[in-house]
Parts: C-alpha cells; structure tokens; sequence
C-alpha cells in the first residue's frame, strides 16, 4: 500500500503540467493560476490541520519557525512555481519535467559544495549521469526548433527549488510536514496575492472549464498528491519514496503524448532515461542531505531522503 500510494503521488505531480496547460488552453492566465492554486491548497491543507490537532504540534520556537516556513512559501516557493508555469507556456509540458528534474542533483553537488554532504563516487555517477542526460535532453530536439527560454525558466525553477530544499532542510525536523506545507502554501499565496494587486487585481474573468481545471491542480496535484506522498513516506520510507517518485515525469511524458499530442525524440527519451537513473543512484545509500523529503513534491517535508518534486 505504501508504494501504491508513492505512485498515487507522483501521478497527481506528474499531471499538474498537463492541467496547467489546459488551464492556459481556456484563457487562465499564469498569475491566475498560481494565486487561485496556491490560496485554495494553502485552505485546504488549513483545514485538515484543523480537523487533525495531532498534525500541528510543534516543538518549543514556534514562532521563529512558522517565520521561515511561511517566508520559504513567501520567496522560495512562490519563484519556484512562477518560474516552472512562466516555462509552461513556452515549451512541451514532458521536456520540461524532465529539465526540472535535474534539480535532485543540483541539490546533491550544492550540499557537497557547502560541506553538509561529501563526494562519494556513487554522487560522482549521479552528476555524471544527469549532466549527459540533460545534455541529451537539451540537444536532441532533431530538427525542430528549440524553446531556448522556456529552458532557461525550467532551468531556473529547478535551481529556485534546489535553494528552496537547502533553506527548508534547516527547519524542516522543527515543525510536522503536513503543517510545514499549509504555511509554505499561505506564504506563496500571499506574496502571489500582493503581487497580483500591484498588477492591478486578479483576472478571474474565465469560465468553468478553467475553474475545473484549476481545482484539478489545486486539488489532485497538489493536496491529495502531497498527502498521498506523506502516507506512502511514512509505509516505505524515504529513499524507496524517493525512487518510486521518479514516476513523475513519466507521467507527464505519457499524459502530454495522449492528450496534448506532444512527443521526444528518441535522444531526449534516452536523455530522461539518464537524469532518472541519477536520481537513482542517489537514493543508493542515505545521506545526511536527505532529511528533506520530496514534494511536499509541493513543499512539506520529513524524514531523510533526497527530495522528490514538489511544485
């Protein structure tokens, strides 16, 4: 049941690019998106909290605590989400899983280079593995052209992310995971809020098909996806949680070919063969990094175990 429920999870994240798009097919917009995303899993999660007083003890600092976890939903996980759905719009929702996908050994070769990890030829595999798959990635559009920009807001969300990991793996044993996202969740959607009234006010002027496939992301790959994660963690632990979550992206491949009619190349599809198997190969041995557990594959975390994704 604990592996069934990793993989509910990582089909719920995996299909929130597809949803996105279909948002964006009936005239949401991406600030739209995010605000209405995040505000309505941020109340969501509030009141499972609520209703579940177990889940909301913390230890003693409370309040320094709930600070950062609400500013890491305020800067990290706000840029992040803008980034990856800014990227959305520009290029095919199945190349981009996998760019954002690199963002595990990012996080790996960051912690190495800050001194809370240290090389080991395994990490050094893994690099080696997800350098050449993104390079496949990355190059083996054929003759197609290529959505240089939307890579680089791809590539950009996964190094948002990998800061994001970094900040969070500081706080995250301090506060339970299902209340470290509610307010990770109500700061993104603060600042989106803030954001969007600077702008002029949110646009909400599309009809029920956007609705719709907003509550699809709000709701499936956001909430349900996150507690389905936490309920697998908790059965498998975190390194087989981490694997299983790398069905994600092939999610999203699989989805984005039948619905959206998209397609990789041969060397893209070896490519994405290639930063998995990175992943992989990190979840091998446990590591000191890997306290911070994925997705919150949206934002909460527990445990110890490279993370798996969490927009």
């Amino acid at each position: 049941m604990g592996a069934v429920l990793c993989l509910v999870s990582a089909a719920g994240f995996g299909a929130m690019a597809i949803f996105g798009k279909f948002a964006y097919q009936a005239g949401v917009s991406p600030q739209s998106l995010l605000l209405v995303r995040f505000a309505l899993a941020a109340v969501l999660l509030g009141t499972v909290v609520v209703l579940r007083p177990g889940l909301r003890r913390a230890p003693g600092g409370r309040g320094r605590v709930l600070a950062v976890a609400l500013a890491l939903g305020a800067v990290g996980y706000a840029a992040q989400a803008s980034l990856f759905f800014a990227a959305l719009q520009r290029m095919n929702a199945s190349l981009l899983s996998l760019i954002l996908y690199t963002y595990p050994v990012l996080v790996t070769v960051t912690a190495v280079l800050l001194g809370r990890d240290r090389l080991t030829p395994g990490r050094v595999a893994a690099l080696a593995a997800a350098s050449g798959g993104t390079l496949l990635v990355l190059l083996g559009a054929g003759g197609g052209s290529f959505p240089l920009i939307g890579a680089l807001l791809g590539f950009g969300a996964a190094v948002t992310y990998t800061a994001y990991i970094l900040v969070a793996d500081t706080v995250v044993h301090r506060l339970p995971p299902v209340l470290l996202s509610t307010l990770v969740m109500a700061g993104a959607a603060g600042t989106l809020g803030a954001r969007t009234l600077v702008a002029g006010g949110p646009d909400l002027g599309f009809g029920p098909a956007g609705w719709f496939w907003l509550s699809c992301i709000a709701v499936v790959s956001t909430v349900l996806a996150m507690l389905a994660f936490f309920a697998g963690l908790k059965r498998t632990g975190p390194s087989t949680a981490a694997i299983l979550s790398t069905f994600e992206p092939v999610v999203t491949t699989a989805l984005a070919t039948l619905s959206l009619g998209e397609t990789l190349t041969p060397v893209q599809l070896a490519g994405g063969v290639l930063v998995l198997s990175s992943v992989v190969i990190l979840q091998a041995r446990p590591t000191r990094i890997r306290r911070a557990t994925m997705d919150q594959r949206e934002p909460g975390y527990s445990e110890r175990a490279v993370p798996a994704r969490t927009i």
